[in-house]
């Protein structure tokens, strides 16, 4: 079984994120890091793979040098291969334009399943995975608490639960297809030092737009859909008020969350 999965590097949601003086986000000043959500695609691509022997694992991103950086974190928790596709035409691209990427270093892959996270982490949008697989022309399983591969050759399928607020469905697919997968479908491994070691021998290939036959014109903040109008910084934190107890602390504090219609 072939299985390829789409991750993204991108900044550390716990670093001063800001936006630049063009409204996309400023990675310069943060570090970055394989999308947490993007974790979890990986391993399940991981179980899958341990599950069919003679399967590989084929992760792909889109994304400045720095990306990488998301490939390596994912060879090193197992996966087989990478493919980077970098080009500074790519600057400001939207999640349209981060789909036909996606959507045409695929094509130059064999494949069986295509998963995905859920979102990524930094513009959270969750449009990616539909729009890769409409791209492909493949069905979509989406937002995925189980996975699994059920048959083997021309009739094998794949098969998902999907929970709800009440209730949790069970959708299958004819393979080829794309699945996203949530952050409740496993627990992410840490690479081992084994895994960190044999990574830097497994192949990365890098391509450009124009290896995929991409023009620059179809990609970058100039063809965005979208753009930020306006960027506010969040305003320090006041003070909090400080409360001395003088025997009398559980009637003032009583007192203060009265105040506030907290009790």
């Amino acid at each position: 079984m072939k299985i390829v999965v789409c991750v993204k590097h991108v900044p550390d949601a716990q670093g001063d994120r800001r936006f630049a003086g063009d409204g996309t986000v400023d990675r310069a000043g943060v570090d970055g890091l394989l999308s947490e959500l993007d974790e979890y695609a990986v391993e399940e691509a991981l179980k899958l793979s341990e599950a069919h022997d003679g399967s590989t694992v084929t992760v792909v991103t889109v994304g400045p040098d720095g990306a990488s950086d998301a490939v390596r974190k994912s060879l090193q928790m197992g996966a087989d291969a990478g493919v980077h596709v970098v080009d500074d035409a790519l600057h400001g691209s939207d999640a349209f334009a981060t789909s036909l990427v996606l959507a045409k270093a695929i094509a130059t892959l064999e494949y069986d399943v295509v998963i995905t996270g859920m979102a990524s982490t930094d513009a959270g949008m969750s449009v990616v995975p539909a729009l890769v697989a409409d791209r492909l022309g493949l069905p979509q399983v989406t937002f995925a608490g189980s996975l699994s591969i059920e048959g083997d050759g021309p009739g094998a399928k794949v098969v998902i639960e999907r929970d709800g607020d009440a209730f949790t469905e069970v959708v299958e697919s004819a393979l080829p297809a794309l699945v996203s997968v949530t952050d409740q479908i496993n627990e992410p491994r840490y690479p081992s030092f084994k895994g960190i070691m044999a990574a830097k021998k497994k192949p990365v290939t890098t391509l450009s737009l124009a290896d995929l036959g991409v023009g620059a014109g179809e990609v970058g903040l100039g063809a965005a859909w979208t753009s930020v109008a306006g960027v506010t910084q969040r305003p320090p934190r006041a003070a909090g008020t400080v409360v001395t107890d003088e025997g009398d602390g559980g009637a003032k504090l009583v007192e203060f969350l009265a105040g506030a219609k907290l009790v």
